[in-house]
């Protein structure tokens, strides 16, 4: 059983420090691909380099590259071209994480608004997907979105925590859902369980958003408290009970959608751990 966790943050000091062991420990759950998420100029430049640096087969661990909304006060007229300096990038595979965030609105909405319309610019004039982040948002999302939309390749919904009206909206802009341990969470991810049956195969894919948001339904919990790729199983575990599906048919499924998405190489026995 392989998985491809589409979302971690692995730039995070508390990852970075122990980068090989939190990657050899997510081989050996069987997490065996990995987007790094790039959330400013800076981490997008550092994402690219733990891939070159930790993955010399340039089969596992592949990035994003892009402006957080929460950072999106930090764009300048500059930020345009070294953005698109870092898209260009064999190792990275998406535009983003880019988006909009009304629920803490660390940046003017107006500058958020914009920012995630010049990243979509890029995406179109790049050909690459679009990693998008929102929260409270969906509405005005969806309306930026819809001016674009027929000229991207594909979009992903990062770590969805809606209700129906947003996935179904979603949904029918023929947008992709990612699904973290936020639906494993007995407090606030319960409305997920039932919405989760709800994607089709084909347009659900599964993160860790590591080191956050670690799966509440894990046991043992690590004393540290911190998420990483290999607690990805807990999230399959939770998602395919909701789904009805075997763990194994939801990581075949959720795999082969990553892969086409993000244009990954599909591994074969010979790439596995045990094989190597």
């Amino acid at each position: 059983m392989q998985l491809t966790d589409i979302g971690v943050n692995l730039t995070h000091p508390s990852l970075v420090e122990q980068c090989a062991a939190v990657l050899d420990r997510a081989h050996a759950a069987g997490v065996m691909q990995m987007l790094l998420t790039g959330t400013n100029l800076v981490e997008s430049e550092q994402a690219i380099r733990l891939c070159e640096t930790q993955d010399e087969s340039q089969q596992r661990l592949f990035c994003t590259a892009g402006i957080h909304p929460h950072d999106a006060s930090s764009w300048n007229c500059d930020s345009a071209s070294q953005l698109k300096a870092l898209l260009m990038h064999q190792r990275v595979r998406a535009v983003g994480e880019c988006g909009l965030d009304f629920n803490r609105d660390f940046s003017p909405r107006p500058q958020q608004e914009k920012v995630l319309e010049e990243h979509l610019a890029l995406a179109v004039e790049l050909n690459l997907p679009v990693f998008l982040h929102e929260r409270d948002a969906d509405q005005r999302l969806l309306e930026i979105l819809r001016d674009y939309r027929d000229k991207l390749p594909a979009a992903v919904v990062h770590c969805f925590t809606g209700e129906k009206r947003a996935l179904f909206n979603y949904l029918d802009l023929d947008l992709h859902i990612g699904i973290t341990g936020w639906i494993c969470d007995e407090r606030r991810g319960t409305h997920l369980q039932p919405l989760v049956r709800e994607i089709p195969e084909g347009r659900l894919m599964l993160e860790s958003d590591a080191p956050f948001l670690l799966p509440r339904s894990l046991r043992p919990k690590p004393k540290n408290g911190r998420n990483e790729p290999a607690y990805l199983i807990e999230t399959l575990k939770t998602v395919a009970e909701h789904r009805n599906e075997t763990p194994e048919h939801v990581a075949a499924h959720t795999t082969a959608t990553a892969q086409t998405f993000f244009r990954l190489p599909k591994l074969t026995a010979v790439n596995t751990p045990e094989s190597e």
